[in-house]
């Protein structure tokens, strides 16, 4: 089925097939509003995955999903792309890679051009009430702090490296993970074509997925800590356990 989603301010198209949303998602959805009652208390859960998944778009769709579900406690879709350094930081930084001193908004979006310390400090923070959270505005490519009240009792974060088995990243608080994988070769058809649609001509969207997201995505794949529940992406819109 077709869902139409606002995604950081941008129309986007999803379609998620009913093997999915009743086998695996509302299921998931449905063990979360037990934790949360369990805990009697906000639960935070990551949502995982490398570059090209459709993090964004499943994290709201689920929001969406478990408002129609009855007696499902709200759901709240957060993005931790607002803990990207702000714009003029990262233009006035650089990043070591491979011997090389590069730019570091020419790797923007690696675990490097991000506040770790301001986002595990951020979730703290929710895990004792309400509080405001940085959105990532893809129309100024930047950080706008505090622009989104945090509130609902189920928090679901989304990000690329929540569970990176990095010292850096490790031990981020939260209650339930869930990682989705895929093939590294649909991820990065998928990057290209995205890439492509933001106007770069194919040899630039080849060279920015061998500097930038391709490392990102092996990294993800392959250096992620263990999750509470695993999925495997197979192709677009449709997912399964692992």
């Amino acid at each position: 089925m077709k869902y139409e989603l606002l995604v950081n301010g941008f129309p986007v198209q999803a379609e998620y097939d009913d093997a999915a949303k009743n086998g695996v998602f509302i299921p998931f959805l449905r063990h979360m509003a037990e934790l949360q009652r369990c805990k009697n208390g906000r639960l935070t859960v990551f949502l995982a995955a490398p570059p090209a998944v459709g993090k964004s778009t499943l994290a709201l769709w689920l929001q969406g999903l478990a408002a129609a579900l009855p007696g499902m406690p709200a759901v709240q879709a957060l993005g931790m792309d607002g803990f990207h350094y702000p714009a003029a930081y990262i233009a006035a930084h650089t990043v070591a890679r491979n011997g090389e001193t590069l730019p570091m908004q020419l790797v923007k979006g690696s675990p490097d051009t991000f506040d770790v310390e301001g986002l595990r400090a951020k979730l703290k923070e929710i895990q004792q009430g309400d509080a405001l959270w940085p959105f990532y505005d893809r129309r100024l490519h930047d950080v706008v702090p505090d622009a989104v009240p945090v509130t609902a009792p189920i928090v679901l974060v989304e990000g690329n490296y929540l569970l990176l088995d990095d010292l850096a990243w490790r031990d981020l608080p939260h209650d339930y993970s869930v990682f989705i994988g895929a093939e590294e070769a649909l991820l990065r058809d998928r990057l290209i074509a995205r890439k492509m649609r933001g106007g770069a001509e194919l040899r630039q969207a080849l060279a920015h997925y061998d500097i930038c997201d391709g490392p990102n995505v092996l990294l993800c794949l392959a250096h992620h800590l263990p999750a509470d529940l695993t999925l495997r992406m197979v192709e677009d819109g449709k997912f399964v356990r692992e």
